[in-house]
């Protein structure tokens, strides 16, 4: 038992996670790259075929993030996965609801606000890359 664990870690012999724990992981990695404030590891978490029903192309949500990351110097996210599903293994729609504080724009040099995610991801069970999404303040209306 101990050599299988031993081997799973250090070899990654062991079994691979399921497409849900995937994207749970996929969620956790784009949190940390926005606490981070790692634009380009966020790019890199989107396809470059990313479209939204609001019109945005991949170029559009990186200057979106250009300018809340100059904006907000330190940021906190706290977010709550309330759904994943996961279509045919290759697809996945992740219901979120975050949490987000920034120091360095607000009257007090701190802004907050709550919003709710729906992200369309594809994959091939492991990596996965976002291609739309829909969003909106918590209690508003998802666009």
């Amino acid at each position: 038992m101990a050599v299988s664990l031993i081997c799973a870690v250090i070899a990654g012999c062991g079994p691979s996670t399921g497409p849900e724990e995937a994207v749970r992981l996929w969620v956790n990695d784009a949190q940390t790259a926005a606490e981070n404030g790692d634009r380009g590891a966020l790019m890199a978490m989107i396809a470059d075929s990313y479209a939204d029903a609001r019109g945005n192309d991949k170029a559009d949500i990186e200057q979106m993030l250009r300018i809340w990351f100059l904006r907000n110097r330190s940021i906190v996210l706290a977010s709550k996965i309330d759904n994943v599903t996961i279509l045919g293994g290759t697809a996945a729609t992740v219901l979120l609801t975050a949490g987000m504080a920034g120091t360095g724009d607000g009257t007090f040099g701190i802004s907050a606000d709550a919003w709710r995610f729906e992200l369309e991801l594809a994959g091939d069970g492991e990596d996965w890359r976002l291609i739309g999404a829909r969003w909106g303040e918590l209690g508003g209306e998802l666009r």
